[in-house]
C-alpha cells in the first residue's frame, strides 16, 4: 500500500492487487491490535545493527524514508502517534485498524485501481522482463511491476508464500524462510499452573552443551504451552536454529540485580525477618505470588514450612531457582503465530537504492518478502515503510 501510494504520488498509474477482499489485514492485527508503527531510535546506523549483517541494505531506503518521514506522513493524515517503553511508536488510539484504514482512504483519494480477492495464475516474461500477470479473468500489463506478498508468517492473513514462488520462477534465490518472532514451547508440563504471568526486568539465557549461546534482559510472559514476550521472541530465530542441532535450555534469572552472594544475603534477612511465617507468605517480597508454588515444589521445600526452619541446602537450592530457574525448549509455535518470517528474496539480486530486481528488471520488492528481520519493537513495520515508499517511486520514476 506504501509503494502504490508514493507511485501514485509520482504520477504513476497504479493497479493495486489484493489477494484479500480488503488490503492491510495483517497490519490490522500487528502489536496486538495496536500496531507498533515505528521505533524512535534516532541513530540510523544503530537502527539498521538491530537487523545484523543484512541491515546496512536499509541505509538508502532509511535515507530515503525515515522514521521521521513515517511519523510526519501519518499526523499529516491525521493519525497521532505517541511514544512508550523502548522507543516503540503507537497510533495514540491503540487501534491497528485506525492505520489500515487510513491507507485505505488514501488508496481511495488518490484514485488507484484496488483490485480484490484477486487470484494471480501465472507470471508471463520474457528473457529479462515481465510481459504482464494473468490473473483468473484478466490480463494486465504494466510498465513496472512490484510484489510484496510478505512471509510466511500469520497464514491466515494471506501470507501463503505465493510471492516466493514467483520470484523464484522468474530465476531470484531464495534464503530459506523460518518463523521469527515466535513463542516457544516447553517441555515442562507444570508450565499451565503459571499462565499469563507476566515478567519484568529478568534475564533470559540460551544454553547449548552447557554453552550460553544468547543472553536478554527485559520482559517476558509464560504461556499454557512455553513462553513468549519481547526477550523471547527476539530470541525465537537463533533459538530455531539451536534447535535443530540438539537439546536446548532456558535458564531465567528473576535477581539479575543481585548476584548469588548478595541474594543469598537477602534470602537470610526475609527468613530471619519472617521466621514465624511460613514460607509461602515470606516469598511474595521476592517473586510473584503465581510463581511461589512452583519454585517451591521444584525446591522441594514444603509450603508452610516456617522461616526459622528452613535449612542451609533448602535455601541454596531457592537461590539457584532464584536465579538460574530452568525450561527445556522443545520447539517453536511456527508461522502461524511468528509475527514476522526470516529469510526471503536473497538481498545480493535487490538494488538497495532502487529496490529494483537485479535480474528481471522491471520488477521491484519491498517489505517482508525480502531477507530481512529485526527485533520486536517496530523495527519490522519501519522496513515495509522504507522500502515500500523507495520501491514505488522508483518503479514510477524508471
Amino acid at each position: 500500500m506504501m509503494a502504490a501510494l508514493r507511485a501514485s504520488e509520482c504520477g504513476a498509474n497504479v493497479v493495486l492487487l489484493e489477494k484479500n477482499k480488503i488490503p492491510g489485514i495483517k497490519l490490522s492485527i500487528t502489536g496486538k491490535d495496536r500496531c507498533n508503527i515505528t521505533n524512535a531510535e534516532p541513530d540510523i546506523l544503530k537502527f539498521v545493527a538491530n537487523f545484523g549483517k543484512n541491515g546496512k541494505f536499509l541505509l538508502s531506503a532509511l535515507h530515503r524514508f525515515g522514521i521521521k518521514d513515517t511519523i510526519d506522513f501519518f499526523h499529516e493524515n491525521r493519525l497521532k502517534t505517541k511514544v512508550e517503553r523502548g522507543g516503540r511508536i503507537f497510533p495514540e488510539g491503540d487501534k491497528a485498524k485506525d492505520v489500515q484504514e487510513l491507507f485505505l482512504r488514501l488508496i481511495k483519494r488518490n484514485e488507484i485501481t484496488l483490485l480484490t480477492s484477486c487470484m494471480i495464475q501465472n507470471i508471463s516474461q520474457r528473457q529479462d522482463t515481465i510481459e504482464k500477470i494473468i490473473l483468473d479473468n484478466a490480463e494486465i500489463k504494466a510498465k513496472n511491476y512490484l510484489i510484496s506478498t510478505g512471509g510466511l508468517s500469520y497464514p491466515q492473513t494471506g501470507s501463503t508464500g505465493e510471492g516466493y514462488n514467483w520470484a523464484k520462477q522468474m530465476g531470484h534465490t531464495i534464503v530459506k524462510p523460518e518463523p521469527a518472532l515466535t513463542p516457544i514451547l516447553v517441555r515442562e508440563r507444570w508450565i499451565k499452573e503459571i499462565e499469563g504471568l507476566s515478567l519484568k526486568n529478568v534475564r533470559i539465557s540460551i544454553y547449548q552443551n552447557n554453552k550460553k549461546q544468547d543472553d536478554r534482559f527485559g520482559e517476558a510472559l509464560f504461556t499454557g504451552l512455553g513462553m513468549s514476550g519481547p526477550i523471547i521472541l527476539d530470541m525465537s530465530k537463533s533459538i530455531g536454529r539451536l534447535l535443530a542441532r540438539g537439546q536446548t535450555d532456558l535458564f531465567i534469572d528473576f535477581k539479575p540485580a543481585l548476584d548469588f552472594n548478595i541474594l543469598d544475603k537477602r534470602i537470610l534477612r526475609d527468613l530471619e525477618k519472617y521466621k514465624n511465617k511460613s514460607i509461602k507468605n515470606i516469598l511474595p517480597e521476592m517473586l510473584p505470588k503465581k510463581l511461589i508454588p512452583v519454585i517451591l515444589q521444584l525446591a522441594k521445600i514444603g509450603p508452610g514450612k516456617k522461616g526459622h526452619s528452613i535449612t542451609k541446602d533448602e535455601r541454596k537450592r531457592l537461590r539457584l531457582f532464584l536465579k538460574q530457574f530452568p525450561l527445556t525448549i522443545r520447539g517453536l509455535l511456527g508461522f502461524n503465530k511468528a509475527i514476522i518470517t526470516a529469510g526471503g528474496i536473497s538481498l545480493k539480486e535487490i538494488d538497495p537504492r532502487t529496490m529494483r530486481s537485479r535480474i528481471i528488471k522491471n520488477l521491484y520488492f519491498a517489505g517482508e518478502i525480502i531477507d530481512l528481520d529485526g527485533p520486536t519493537g517496530g523495527y519490522n513495520l519501519q522496513v515495509c515503510w522504507s522500502t515500500g515508499y523507495l520501491a514505488g517511486e522508483n518503479a514510477a520514476k524508471n
